[in-house]
């Protein structure tokens, strides 16, 4: 096999400092249906040794459904929709013990969290699971995230934890994504069919000739392929995450990534905070205004959140996460961004300070109306 030489180690790892890694199921589950435990363990050995030096990491693992067959017995090649979801639910159990029993022996906790592509696309359910995984990482926490496959539909017969992993990282602005495969990176056409294909060290756009690159999915467990993993790293350059598509077949398959193993980096050209206020300045429909005196438009310019003391008027109807415009006493609008509060919540606060708001509407939200992450001055 040629392949083209290698452009030097990208140092993404040693950068990062929020990561998601996404697992698949023919790496931590073998052909019987046993989690392979001496892999899982050199991975967890990897994890920590990231967050010990400040890296906050989540994982996105496939594989319940590939243990729970093995235990239902379910070993026909095809097994039915309602099948795989019987199997996610009792294979699960087993996969979250597995990763808090190796993750334990570093004094890491873990959190398990299921997902649906819903629930990182609809506004309020995308909020309330960043909020959560936001928490979890602020508390030291290892989020292991799985799809939700015990109500999911077609989800399961898609590349869905590829995508799901792409959007956990825009979701939670997370600088760096590695996709661990049975494949050490991108090849200029599959390699196991076309021994003369070249690898392809780095991509700085995803376009129809890189995508022309994919072959199709392979067969088995996994239900990702080449096809799913540009998918993901459409998404996930999209929101200013650089991601890798690294060989996990190895022990140790993140450390040997940070010391430079060969594996495809796909760049992308924005912040990941720059991306998402391009994202709400610019894909979004106001759905209300806010207007704000003197002192919270003097606080906006200088890079502050709009805290509700500063609002003197809330316009329209709009719910907690939908975008709203920001407006000077003129009316004129100098910013916008997602709301923290619905309009009939925002009324009820506007003018006070925010000690007082868990007084007034009965529980502790945000202190603030849009938070600074969430805003865009004009």
């Amino acid at each position: 096999m040629t392949s083209l030489p290698d452009q030097g180690h990208h140092p993404a790892l040693a950068e990062a400092r929020r990561l998601v890694v996404k697992i698949g199921s023919a790496l931590l589950v073998d052909d019987d249906g046993q989690i392979r435990r001496p892999w899982l363990d050199a991975l967890a050995d990897d994890v920590a040794a990231l967050m010990k030096r400040g890296c906050e990491v989540l994982l996105v693992s496939s594989g319940a459904i590939a243990v729970g067959r093995r235990h239902l017995g379910l070993t026909h090649k095809a097994p039915r929709l309602e099948e795989k979801q019987a199997a996610a639910a009792t294979g699960q159990i087993r996969l979250a013990h597995a990763y808090q029993e190796s993750l334990a022996r570093h004094d890491i906790t873990v959190a398990q969290i299921l997902l649906t592509l819903e629930d990182t696309e609809e506004r309020r359910r995308h909020l309330n699971a960043r909020s959560t995984l936001n928490t979890l990482l602020r508390l030291g926490t290892l989020p292991v995230i799985n799809e939700n496959d015990t109500v999911a539909t077609t989800e399961i017969r898609v590349g869905d934890n590829d995508r799901l992993a792409a959007r956990v990282a825009a979701m939670l602005g997370c600088d760096s994504l590695v996709l661990l495969s049975d494949i050490d990176g991108l090849y200029s056409a599959d390699p196991r069919q076309s021994p003369e294909a070249a690898f392809i060290p780095e991509v700085a756009e995803i376009t129809p000739e890189i995508e022309a690159m994919a072959g199709v999915a392979p067969t088995g467990y996994s239900s990702g392929g080449m096809v799913t993993k540009l998918t993901a790293g459409k998404i996930a350059t999209g929101a200013g995450c650089r991601m890798a598509i690294a060989d996990g077949r190895r022990l140790h398959p993140l450390k040997a990534v940070d010391e430079g193993a060969r594996c495809t980096w796909f760049l992308a050209s924005v912040e990941p905070r720059t991306a998402r206020k391009r994202w709400i300045a610019g894909s979004l429909k106001p759905s209300g205004r806010l207007v704000v005196d003197a002192g919270a438009l003097k606080a906006l310019k200088s890079g502050k959140s709009l805290l509700p003391a500063g609002v003197t008027a809330v316009e329209g109807r709009f719910e907690r996460g939908d975008a709203v415009l920001v407006c000077d006493p003129a009316g004129q609008e100098v910013a916008r961004g997602l709301a923290a509060y619905s309009a009939a919540d925002a009324r009820r606060i506007l003018g006070h300070k925010s000690r007082e708001i868990e007084a007034i509407l009965g529980y502790r939200g945000r202190e603030e109306l849009i938070h600074r992450d969430d805003l865009v001055v004009s």
